[in-house]
């Protein structure tokens, strides 16, 4: 008789969790589109000026002072981009931005992944002292070692060729303490005993264990890398001839002159783009790989 009374007190409680449950479902579903619209936002205002550029790249310049202006492309861009080819040597320098970058990359992120394993991982006397000598450098400003850097050049006789591009750039500091931070979280100290438990030599960790637990790291330092020597202007205005530029060059020639021709300096632009959008697709999985890893391990 007395566990009657008891019923009709949990259907109010049941009703209530499901309310809870349907509320706390509506809230998530209502963030999730929030959500979703801000990164809609986001993404569309960040690929409307490449856009814009592609609209204005394949019309002429009188289109720049419609009003509105054009929102859709024209049907003169591979004539703008012949205009291109043949007002500057462009698929030359296209060709050393491609050969420059894609080589510093590497070496970067080879170099880079080669020390950060060694200052996180083995012991030495005056680790500390070397990376943070290593780090100080960063501070440095780029502009200060033109001058001694371009005598060296001249010495060894690299001025106008690939080689003064490529070898003072083969490795930097922000890549080594990048992968410094990265392998001291991400690479267990345990799995590197237990190679050398099997046999392992120090090599042989970097080439069997670092290397692969270092890739989605190493991947976006590649990206950043690949981005940083493709955009760079000063140096190799610098140092190489006029004849053989690279695309920086080659476009702040196309910028220059008496009359600026927009349609022509936005074709290049567009096509100069390409490659870094190229790199980024292929090295997307792995740099969302190493963002959502260092966010479950933060």
């Amino acid at each position: 008789m007395s566990a009657r009374p008891a019923a009709p007190t949990t259907r109010p409680a049941a009703s209530t969790a499901r309310r809870t449950a349907v509320s706390t479902a509506r809230r998530s579903g209502a963030a999730r589109r929030l959500t979703y619209l801000t990164l809609a936002a986001v993404a569309f205002f960040s690929m409307l000026p490449l856009y814009y550029s592609i609209v204005v790249a394949s019309r002429d310049n009188a289109a720049l002072a419609d009003v509105p202006p054009p929102l859709l492309p024209g049907g003169n861009f591979f004539a703008n981009v012949a205009r291109v080819f043949d007002t500057v040597p462009f698929a030359m320098a296209m060709v050393n931005s491609v050969l420059v970058s894609g080589s510093v990359a590497l070496a970067v992120m080879f170099f880079s992944t080669l020390a950060g394993f060694a200052f996180a991982k083995l012991r030495f006397r005056g680790r500390n002292a070397l990376l943070l000598l290593t780090v100080a450098t960063m501070m440095v400003p780029t502009q200060l070692g033109i001058i001694p850097l371009y005598m060296l050049m001249v010495k060894l006789e690299w001025t106008g060729t690939m080689y003064a591009l490529i070898v003072p750039a083969l490795v930097n500091a922000f890549g080594v303490f990048f992968m410094t931070q990265y392998l001291s979280r991400a690479l267990p100290t345990e799995l590197l005993e237990a190679g050398r438990v099997d046999g392992c030599t120090t090599w042989g960790l970097f080439w069997h264990v670092v290397l692969p637990a270092a890739r989605p790291a190493a991947a976006v330092l590649g990206m950043l890398t690949f981005m940083s020597v493709w955009n760079d202007y000063f140096w190799p205005l610098v140092v190489l001839t006029p004849e053989d530029p690279t695309v920086q060059v080659a476009l702040s020639t196309l910028a220059s002159g008496y009359v600026n021709d927009y349609v022509l300096g936005l074709a290049g632009t567009t096509l100069g783009t390409l490659p870094l959008v190229v790199v980024f697709a292929l090295l997307g999985k792995q740099i969302i790989g190493g963002i959502m890893q260092g966010a479950v391990k933060g």
